[in-house]
């Protein structure tokens, strides 16, 4: 795939770019692997200091960093200003709470003492996504630089305006150049990379088929690795539910970045008593929707990243409603080749349809009936997936009950997935392995060594 910024909204390409060559990637590497000698030697307040400055300068930038992604995957401006504004909520959290993260652990033993150090990888190299191409780098960078490693980042071929936009800020926050730097590679490259051994580490968001590979490759050469991958996220509703505020919170979740996130809700499992007032409240939050232009501050959602990504989603639901699939919210491409994708809501969701196996990345809402509470969960669980999920009840205890019982890295009660830097964020089975975020996230990527030390030894008395 050509490294080009491509506007999905006009259809037009803005800029291209050459990709690196080998001998270039390498020497950047080179780079990176000095530099890990010498960055774990400065102290977590002059890496916080560092943190602070790119916040602050997240905070400045939000503007152009927004059209950025307006320009090169169709993300409208209001959301590509609360994008950057969470990057610089991010950055300020390690800055403030690295040190205690991987402070040393005492452990009581046999010894005189003993404990538990956390000590940097090295060079770790994140194979990143286009859908929030800040966000999914920074809650990366943020930890693995305030724990001491550097970073290389190999982004998206569609967004690197957006990738060499965060290189700028880290550089002009202070990092030392080497310390973080963005590769305009192609996947080609990257298992060479990971074959270096200059390279300890990699983490990917991103396809299963590309989780795969990357994994394969590390595994191949015994290297860390972590994984977020897609999901196919349950929104169960129970008949005890306050249906219109978890249909309301149904249409917001299903519509994050105009779909297109690996933890927006996509299988909708309400129990039968309120299936038809769920689907008919969904609907007319769906069509209040205002697609258009993502340099308007008034666009609600835009188009697509791609237009190939809209012709693949129009696949997936035309195969399921020719498997029996009704359609319930006529929406989605005006014509082949185009990006624009307006939302669908299907039913009579079963087995043998790629609606209910696959992953649908867009504003598509599967609306599948459950039995009772039981029901609910067993459908939520027939997945490959498990990243997030979500339970509607007004039963509190029972939520939680539900929560501790369905396959997921988060449950949401009563509430909308999302991901912050307090709690960790991954998933199970096909959606990855691994945790990002909070102090795990910062504890992916170190050495957990354990340190024992010997009792002192007893003096022995002097005989006359």
């Amino acid at each position: 795939m050509p490294i080009e910024s491509f506007n999905p909204h006009t259809g037009r390409v803005l800029r291209r770019f050459t990709a690196f060559s080998w001998a270039k990637t390498a020497r950047i590497l080179g780079q990176a692997h000095r530099a890990a000698a010498t960055w774990p030697a400065t102290t977590f307040a002059h890496r916080a200091g560092i943190l602070r400055r790119a916040a602050a300068l997240l905070r400045e930038r939000q503007h152009d960093l927004a059209r950025l992604m307006a320009l090169e995957m169709g993300k409208p401006v209001t959301d590509g200003r609360a994008e950057a504004l969470k990057c610089a909520a991010c950055c300020d959290y390690y800055a403030e709470h690295a040190e205690s993260f991987l402070s040393d652990e005492i452990i009581k033993t046999d010894a005189g003492r003993s404990f538990i150090s956390y000590q940097p990888l090295g060079v770790v190299l994140a194979v990143m996504p286009w859908n929030f191409p800040f966000w999914q780098v920074v809650r990366f960078a943020a930890p693995a630089l305030m724990a001491g490693n550097v970073g290389l980042l190999k982004h998206a071929s569609n967004v690197p305006q957006c990738a060499l936009a965060l290189e700028k800020i880290f550089h002009d926050a202070g990092l030392p150049p080497a310390c973080f730097r963005t590769l305009l590679i192609g996947s080609d490259l990257v298992e060479q990379l990971i074959a270096d051994d200059r390279l300890k580490a990699v983490t990917l968001t991103g396809s299963e088929g590309a989780g795969a590979a990357v994994a394969a490759a590390a595994g191949q050469h015994i290297k860390k690795t972590v994984l977020e991958l897609g999901g196919s996220d349950p929104f169960i509703v129970l008949a005890d539910a306050d249906v219109a505020l978890a249909a309301k919170t149904a249409a917001q979740s299903r519509m994050i970045n105009s779909g297109q996130s690996c933890i927006a809700a996509k299988r909708f499992i309400v129990e039968k008593p309120v299936i038809k007032e769920f689907i008919n409240l969904m609907k007319t939050h769906l069509l209040a929707l205002r697609p258009g232009n993502p340099l308007d501050d008034t666009t609600q959602y835009g188009p697509l990243a791609r237009p190939d990504l809209a012709d693949e989603l129009s696949k997936q639901v035309s195969d399921s409603v020719a498997k029996g699939a009704k359609v319930e919210l006529f929406g989605g491409q005006a014509k082949p080749g185009t990006a624009l994708f307006r939302p669908m809501i299907l039913s009579n969701i079963s087995p043998g349809q790629r609606a209910y196996s696959e992953e649908l990345f867009g504003p598509v809402a599967l609306v599948l009936e459950a039995k009772n509470a039981d029901d609910a969960v067993r459908l939520a669980n027939d997945s490959r997936f498990g990243l997030g999920a979500a339970v509607w009840t007004k039963d509190v205890r029972k939520g939680e009950q539900m929560a501790r019982q369905i396959e997921s890295g988060a449950v949401f009660v009563n509430g909308l997935v999302k991901s912050m830097p307090e709690l960790p964020f991954g998933g199970v089975k096909k959606s990855g392995y691994g945790r990002e975020l909070s102090y795990l996230g910062i504890r992916e990527f170190v050495n957990q060594k354990s340190i024992w030390i010997g009792k002192e030894a007893v003096p022995v008395a002097k005989t006359e």
